[in-house]
């Protein structure tokens, strides 16, 4: 009897250790099947501290490297910059361009503060490149990189871009006009008086054509008499 309850015992604890195995650590339990990705989210780039440099100390007012390893990044959240006009925000996807502070190639977009109150203001960047993305400011030739203004960040794919960025509105297009109606001095194919000063404009100058035609007519005219005077009189 004592060894049946030995051996039961045995089993009961080999049961416990694995369901223990077969369960995740604390703070890491497993998404359920099917579960969305996270929503997306507004990240303030450095938190408080944010995206400002300082000309005499040459010292930016974060450490942005360490802000960005804690954070986890997906397409279609956006970073918040909290910054001024001394300060720009370039963002790439060329790690070369990152290394050298320089935002000339082509990959490379410039976000720079407009308008409003010069000692601070806001940056809205959204992130629509899943992978690495890499952002600094270029200000001061790029001096504020160089002492640490920078940091990259890598972004996955989530729920995927939202609909205003996945497909984002076209590019305005150059007004058209549409053909004036006939009967109007803006269309060139129809003879008629027109409306308004365009009118006048466009009659002025068929009329001072006609009146040139019959000023060249009218001196001929004079030449000939002139010439038959003289023969007369030879």
């Amino acid at each position: 009897m004592a060894r049946s309850t030995a051996a039961f015992v045995a089993v009961a604890a080999i049961a416990v250790v694995a369901a223990a195995m077969a369960r995740p650590a604390a703070g890491q339990a497993a998404a359920p099947a099917g579960s969305p990705a996270p929503p997306y989210k507004n990240h303030t780039v450095a938190g408080a501290d944010g995206w400002f440099f300082n000309a005499t100390s040459k010292t930016t007012s974060g450490n942005y490297s360490d802000w960005a390893t804690g954070e986890t990044f997906y397409l279609g959240d956006y970073l918040i910059f909290k910054t001024n006009e001394n300060s720009s925000v370039a963002q790439t996807s060329n790690v070369t361009a990152y290394t050298l502070c320089d935002a000339e190639g082509p990959e490379t977009l410039i976000y720079s503060p407009r308008g409003g109150d010069p000692a601070a203001t806001t940056i809205a960047v959204p992130l629509t490149a899943e992978g690495p993305n890499y952002f600094f400011s270029d200000a001061d030739d790029g001096a504020q990189c160089e002492q640490g203004m920078r940091f990259e960040i890598k972004v996955a794919h989530g729920r995927g871009l939202p609909p205003d960025l996945a497909h984002p509105p076209p590019a305005d297009k150059p007004r058209v006009l549409a053909p004036p109606p006939d009967g109007t001095s803006l269309n060139p194919g129809v003879v008629g008086a027109g409306a308004g000063a365009g009118g006048d404009l466009t009659t002025e100058g068929k009329s001072g054509g006609r009146r040139a035609a019959g000023v060249g007519g009218g001196l001929l005219g004079v030449a000939v008499w002139v010439g038959l005077a003289l023969l007369v009189a030879g």
